[in-house]
């Protein structure tokens, strides 16, 4: 109100005659947005789309600025809910569409959520503003002289003395050596004497630094979710590929030089290492081998060691000898429990399905099946079955005029590439809501009055809840009856 009244006054000061409208409308938005009703409002929507993220399946992160990842996404998600329907009515297709169009897939990143958690920012930073004056003058202005009725001990808090005439400069020392800060103050007649005593006083401001914390980890929410970047690659030694989508300018690449998982005797992994290196234009601007606690960090982006997988390096050769194919193809799928990979076959229609199986005898083997679709395009059709041990050819009467090399087992490595410009403002709201709750919850303020005159000394303690009351004042009191008495002489 009173910041309402000033834009008020200035406008009404001003020389220029400017409409009433807005400053109503700016005096009802302030109002709003430090209105308790509303911010509680603004978190039980942001919860409930919270809840909803969480019950409906996500896009990946990858998938969002991705067109082709993202179509493959909603395909799987197509296959899940294509077949729901009411009355024998398919709402499935439908509801799809819906939800994808009113961001329910990627609830974290859509314009709406982004834009609860940017008003939500605001309405707390309107509070904190709005709170602020009257915080400061509660702590700042306090009253030493306080009527009899003050120190009734009725009320919690309150204390007779046992010592009618206290020596005021021996209980402002006992209150001083408690870490109080003490103003003593007389009355006019001289006849009663306050003694006030003050400890963290100003600490309870602690309260901004946790709603700074908090404006911060929204803050930081907001400025990730509407312009941070993630995304998983999956590569083998030898290969590149681009972070961002494919056309984006000055696009950076990443290519794996070679990847390492060495084991221990037991089998067991000792570590996993990826060199790595990074271009952009045609050079290399970093390289770095990366593990999984030691990311490459590089122009705002983090390149994670994520997992791994098993890769074949496969040769395909057409009918007239011409080499098709030679490289590493990523098992990175599962099918009936065994590594899966998948490819098209260069200059063909025909996609070949690898499958890694394990032998009883430790050995593996490849299972090979040639598909190309159907006029239609809606179905598929088996071309050839084989299999296929290490080092062998297959015979190119048997899988439909191309011979298949295995040339070597090999793996893959995957890596989360990551861009988060609110990950500087998560490292403030983490330091500013730790000091923030120290300060609050370790050194809350406690204030004392005690109150002297020849007929009785009282004595009065205020601290926040989180205080224990009793036990200080019973220990203030009990040091206060022990000093020595004003000297009637």
């Amino acid at each position: 109100d009173g910041i309402r009244d000033k834009l008020v006054t200035g406008v009404q000061t001003c020389a220029l005659p400017i409409s009433p409208i807005p400053v109503r409308l700016g005096a009802a938005a302030w109002r709003t947005l430090t209105s308790v009703r509303f911010a509680v409002l603004l978190i039980t929507a942001i919860a409930l789309a919270g809840l909803a993220g969480t019950i409906i399946r996500q896009l990946p992160s990858g998938a969002i600025d991705d067109p082709a990842a993202r179509a493959r996404a909603l395909a799987v998600i197509h296959a899940a809910w294509d077949p729901l329907a009411v009355s024998g009515v398919a709402i499935g297709p439908a509801l799809v569409d819906i939800f994808d169009a009113l961001g329910l897939f990627r609830i974290f990143s859509a314009p709406w959520f982004v834009l609860l958690l940017t008003v939500l920012v605001l309405a707390i930073t309107c509070c904190t503003i709005d709170r602020t004056p009257r915080l400061w003058r509660s702590l700042h202005h306090v009253t030493v002289p306080q009527p009899l009725p003050f120190f009734d001990p009725v009320l919690p808090g309150r204390a007779a003395l046992a010592t009618p005439a206290l020596d005021a400069t021996a209980a402002a020392a006992i209150l001083r050596r408690r870490r109080f800060r003490v103003r003593t103050v007389t009355s006019d007649d001289g006849a009663t004497t306050w003694v006030y005593g003050d400890r963290w006083q100003y600490f309870k401001l602690a309260t901004l630094l946790t709603h700074l914390g908090l404006i911060c980890f929204l803050g930081a929410g907001a400025v990730t979710a509407a312009a941070g970047f993630e995304t998983v690659i999956f590569l083998a030694p030898g290969q590149t590929a681009p972070v961002r989508p494919v056309g984006t300018p000055h696009n950076l690449l990443v290519r794996v030089n070679a990847f390492e998982k060495p084991q221990r005797g037991d089998g067991s992994f000792i570590d996993f290492r990826t060199d790595l290196s990074v271009f952009r234009d045609g050079a290399e601007i970093a390289r770095k081998t990366i593990r999984v606690n030691d990311p490459l960090a590089l122009e705002g982006f983090t390149f994670h060691q994520n997992t791994f997988g098993p890769a074949v390096a496969l040769t395909i050769r057409g009918a007239d000898g011409a080499l098709l194919w030679t490289g590493p193809i990523l098992l990175a799928g599962e099918l009936l429990g065994m590594p899966q990979g998948f490819l098209t076959i260069p200059g063909t229609q025909t996609g070949l399905l690898v499958l890694l199986t394990r032998l009883g005898d430790g050995s593996s083997r490849l299972v090979l099946q040639g598909i190309e679709s159907l006029p239609g395009g809606d179905a598929t059709a088996t071309r050839f079955q084989a299999l296929l041990d290490k080092a062998a050819t297959t015979d190119p009467a048997q899988t439909a005029g191309v011979s298949i090399t295995w040339d070597e087992t090999a793996a893959w490595t995957g890596m989360v590439i990551r861009n988060d410009p609110g990950q500087a403002l998560v490292w403030i709201a983490f330091v500013a809501l730790i000091v923030g709750l120290v300060l609050t919850f370790y050194f809350p303020r406690r204030r004392c009055w005690v109150r002297i005159d020849p007929e009785q000394s009282s004595l009065a303690l205020l601290g926040d809840r989180s205080l224990d009351l009793p036990r200080e004042l019973r220990s203030i009191a009990a040091a206060l009856d022990a000093s020595r008495p004003l000297d009637p002489a």
